[in-house]
């Protein structure tokens, strides 16, 4: 479902409101006030955070953002707080960047917050969007779009509930018994949850479903409040977790994971049998970074959408700590193949309605003024998209924690052994190289060799990128895609491709794979391709980790090699403490940031990242609940 942007709409007396609903968007006794007394203090806040590792808020109903403003802002003021904050929150109509800053201007005490929010804005398309704040301390998940889509599609342990929609007399679906029995699976032993609606209906589904309610002083106007809690609170300081793991690989899958466990405080050894990060598959000149809509809105379509907004952000994070990856937002023209592809893409671009600083359909006349060459034909124009320098990516991943992240390279694990304290990495000779309670296997097509990992059906796919001679600020100056890419000169070199050979073993570069890539090169850029001999052409060839249904593979390692197709895939044994980021094929630039976040979420009990349902597509025991399939996806 399309996201349909709120409307900046005020009452006579100047509060905010919504059109679509009829209500406004706080008390009228004052928004900031409201959201200390009703969610913050209502929750038993900030008392409740303090001294745990981590808090998690769910909220209904984003809004104008104000109490999570709010909360942010009795976070940073409280000496105890918990050392990281988790708020989720869902909106149906979420503002445009400028509608919110204008609203925002009405608290100054809370400019500072809403300036950094308004930074990491997310382009308002459907799903879960995760934005990270403070250093990364305070984590927003946004689910834009139908809370009773998405409530059902969040794993989470909530500490507490804001439940602060519109009045159920105008916005009935968020009160509903249907969205309010999400509360229960979502919650953490001993949630609290705080309302402004003491309205019989809701009262009466909470107490159904376990919640002890009871009133209390209400806010401004209203005379009570509804406060909540379900089950015992939980002894926080008892369980121990593991904060140590050992990554094996170090390209975009490894790099990545070594990053986002080492921000959440893990210690993370890192092994690879090169002498430096990204030498394998990740190690080309350049990569592209940009989704794969689908008129239908497919898995993969969502996902790769997720990946490439997730993987931005994270570009720029890196960038804004000073570290030097090299890449550019220089844009991604994705020309059809014919006219009747150019047709579907433009029913896509109409059907998704997606903001254009996203995406918008360009026709041939300005997408040939894009590329700065005569076009046949027009396509899709992804202004936020561009290129990347992945070996910059992995040792920036890599040096962002120092103190956290150890790299072990020049040495080849030979052999991955378990006992009851956890995983060792083995040398030829037998030798220990690193050892840790967890373990992630994240080194591509290597991932074969363990037996551990039988079950998972990765196969090689062989890829050759031709490198051509350009001159600098030469068209085109964005990448082109069209049944292959080209990229804009870097450092005097523009790379095209790239082949796509499954099961193909050999290492050394072939002028039948730059005349291949040439031959897409001219079907991209008409014309383009006479001005190189394929035979004098430099290159890079890679051997990448594909899956058959062309989604990585994110998640425990199945401890079997069969399972009834009728299991679930919860009862799927695993191997305890192991791990895999793998199958990207020649998407890992889009899966790398978001898979990565992912299984640190899941390791260490933070909110997921993605839906459920995309969560289990990505899961790597799914192949064992499948027919075997007889040939590898083409990527």
């Amino acid at each position: 479902m399309p996201i349909e942007p709120a409307r900046l709409s005020f009452t006579e007396d100047g509060t905010p409101c919504s059109d679509a609903f009829g209500d406004v968007y706080f008390s009228r006794d004052g928004g900031l006030e409201q959201a200390r007394h009703v969610f913050i203090g209502g929750n038993g806040l900030p008392e409740r955070w303090q001294g745990r590792e981590r808090f998690t808020i769910v909220e209904t109903g984003f809004g104008l953002g104000l109490n999570f403003l709010a909360t942010w802002a009795a976070w940073r003021e409280d000496a105890q707080r918990c050392g990281r904050l988790h708020f989720v929150s869902v909106e149906r109509h979420p503002f445009r960047r400028e509608d919110i800053a204008t609203l925002h201007t009405r608290w100054p005490a809370l400019a500072p917050l809403a300036a950094e929010l308004r930074e990491h804005w997310p382009e308002l398309t459907p799903g879960i969007h995760r934005l990270h704040l403070d250093g990364g301390r305070v984590v927003l998940t946004l689910l834009l779009g139908d809370a009773l889509d998405l409530m059902p599609e969040l794993q989470c342990r909530a500490d507490a509930f804001y439940l602060d929609g519109f009045s159920p007399a105008t916005n009935p679906e968020l009160w509903s018994a249907e969205l309010l029995r999400e509360l229960p699976r979502l919650a953490a032993p001993g949630a609290t949850l705080a309302t402004w609606s003491v309205t019989g209906a809701v009262r009466r589904t909470l107490g159904e479903l376990g919640f002890r309610c009871e009133r209390a002083a209400g806010f401004g106007g209203k005379r009570e409040m509804l406060r909540a809690r379900i089950g015992d609170a939980a002894d926080t300081a008892s369980a121990a977790t593991p904060r140590h793991a050992l990554v094996i690989g170090a390209g975009l899958a490894g790099s990545s994971i070594a990053n986002r466990l080492a921000e959440r405080g893990w210690t993370v050894d890192v092994v690879d049998s090169a002498a430096e990060a990204a030498q394998g598959a990740s190690g080309n000149l350049s990569g592209v970074l940009r989704p794969l809509p689908s008129l239908d809105d497919n898995r993969l379509a969502r996902i790769t959408r997720a990946g490439a907004l997730y993987g931005l952000r994270h570009l720029q994070r890196l960038s804004a700590g000073g570290l030097p990856v090299r890449w550019e937002a220089c844009g991604v023209l994705h020309l059809a193949r014919d006219p009747m592809h150019e047709d579907k893409q433009r029913r896509v671009v109409e059907a998704q309605q997606a903001p254009e600083e996203y995406l918008r359909f360009v026709a041939s006349e300005e997408a040939s003024c894009i590329a700065g060459w005569p076009l046949p034909l027009g396509g899709w124009w992804f202004p936020g998209g561009g290129w990347v320098n992945p070996p910059s990516l992995c040792r920036a991943n890599l040096t962002a924690f120092p103190e956290l992240i150890r790299c072990h390279f020049g040495s080849d694990v030979a052999a991955l052994e378990s006992d009851a304290d956890g995983w060792r990495a083995l040398d030829a000779n037998g030798d220990v190289i690193a050892a840790a309670p967890v373990a992630i296997l994240a080194n591509g097509v290597g991932i074969r060799r363990f037996p551990q990992a039988a079950a998972l059906p990765v196969r090689s796919a062989r890829g050759q990128v031709s490198h051509l001679p350009a001159q600098p600020d030469s068209a085109p100056r964005v990448v082109v895609c069209r049944l292959g890419y080209v990229s804009p000169a870097i450092d005097g070199v523009r790379c095209a491709g790239a082949t796509f050979s499954v099961d193909d073993e050999d290492a050394a570069l072939r002028v039948i794979d730059h005349r291949e890539n040439l031959a897409k090169l001219d079907f991209i850029l008409p014309g383009f391709a006479a001005a190189f001999d394929p035979s004098r052409l430099d290159g890079r060839v890679g051997f990448r980790p594909a899956s058959p249904d062309r989604l990585p593979m994110v998640g425990a390692v199945p401890a079997v090699r069969q399972a009834d197709r009728a299991s679930p895939l919860s009862s799927i044994p695993r191997h305890p403490g192991l791990y895999a980021v793998e199958g990207f094929g020649a998407r890992g630039l889009v899966w790398a940031a978001l898979a990565a976040e992912l299984l640190a979420s899941e390791l260490v009990g933070d909110p997921l990242p993605l839906e459920r349902s995309l969560v289990e597509a990505l899961d790597p025991a799914r192949y064992l609940l499948r027919p075997p399939r007889r040939a590898m996806a083409d990527e």
